[in-house]
């Protein structure tokens, strides 16, 4: 009985695969693909921007599904591909991007930059329907006040959900904004549907974000904190450069530095009260680009050692940079958060 339901259950996944062409090919018992069709995931990822991870099929209904929900039933296959017409493929998309809407992300930069990061990702989401927000918190943004504590930029981003009455609301926090995301949290935890920590610290309770970081670091930024007036870190260039855009051609880079203002240093020491925040049941992923070096590769990296943090948590796995990927292949972030934030 045991071999049965093994055999059974393959040969339901092979289908499904076949049928969306990710399997061997398999002579076809349908009527060849006429000029009238098109190829149905391939039209889906290409031209309408949905990511892979996001199709399957549905062996039971014959439909072709879509965060898993049957989307339409292909016309034919030919060869293991499944087609289907341009039109309803339109009127999937129409009905998608209307439903997207119901989507509110809310996203957090991190340190040593602006909420100009997000621009061209932003952009993206919104193209896809969904409603976007990346609001600036205090100590950021042009001639900002560095005298700041972790609970001012905290309130920054509670007081932007609350004046605008957000629900429902898909929060993503971005390397030192995933410490911002988890305070926020605890504040407003009924207007939040998911937390999105993007290549982002989680400190435990009685953690600082320094206290993330190796040793030699940490002394790093004491020195650059007391070599300031007004209790700032700067970021010197061969540190932004091999670290935060080691995948940016130099003069990417250089460019990319320009955004880089000196960072409030208070909140990056702040030891924080976490105690709330690991009480709450409010789901939780992790968008992790592989070059990301902001975090030293290894026991400090981002992952699996901050998103160990948050205990049950989906995985969302990209390529990229800590400050690069964002402004350079913004469909492709766009497309990894949208996989972060679904139900």
């Amino acid at each position: 009985m045991k071999n049965m339901t093994k055999k059974s259950t393959l040969s339901l996944a092979l289908a499904a695969s076949v049928l969306l062409g990710l399997g061997s090919t398999i002579p076809t018992t349908h009527a060849a693909a006429t000029s009238s069709l098109v190829p149905a995931k391939q039209t889906l990822v290409n031209q309408f921007h949905i990511e892979k991870s996001r199709i399957g099929y549905n062996v039971k209904t014959g439909f072709v599904q879509i965060d898993g929900k049957d989307a339409f039933k292909p016309s034919t296959s030919v060869h293991g591909v499944a087609y289907a017409k341009l039109e309803v493929l339109k009127a999937v998309l129409a009905k998608l991007t209307a439903e997207n809407k119901k989507t509110t992300f809310v996203l957090v930069h991190g340190a040593w930059a602006d909420a100009s990061y997000w621009t061209e990702t932003a952009a993206e989401l919104r193209k896809m329907g969904y409603t976007v927000y990346a609001p600036e918190y205090a100590g950021h943004g042009t001639g900002a006040k560095k005298n700041v504590t972790h609970a001012d930029e905290t309130k920054s981003i509670v007081d932007f959900i609350t004046s605008k009455n957000l629900h429902d609301v898909v929060l993503l926090g971005h390397s030192f904004g995933g410490a911002i995301i988890q305070k926020t949290a605890e504040q407003v935890p009924d207007r939040i549907k998911r937390l999105v920590f993007f290549d982002a610290f989680a400190p435990l309770d009685g953690q600082s974000l320094a206290d993330q970081l190796p040793a030699p670091v940490q002394d790093l930024f004491s020195q650059l904190r007391a070599s300031t007036k007004d209790d700032t870190a700067p970021m010197p260039f061969p540190i932004f450069r091999d670290t935060f855009a080691n995948t940016a051609s130099l003069s990417m880079a250089q460019q990319l530095y320009k955004s880089a203002a000196p960072e409030p240093a208070a909140p990056l020491f702040e030891k924080l009260d976490l105690k709330k925040f690991y009480s709450l049941n409010i789901p939780k992923s992790y968008l992790y680009l592989t070059e990301d070096q902001a975090a030293p590769q290894g026991p400090y990296g981002f992952h699996p050692n901050q998103s160990s943090h948050l205990g049950v948590y989906r995985l969302i796995i990209g390529s990229g940079d800590h400050m690069t990927t964002v402004h350079t292949e913004p469909l492709q972030i766009a497309e990894k958060i949208v996989a972060a934030g679904r139900d």
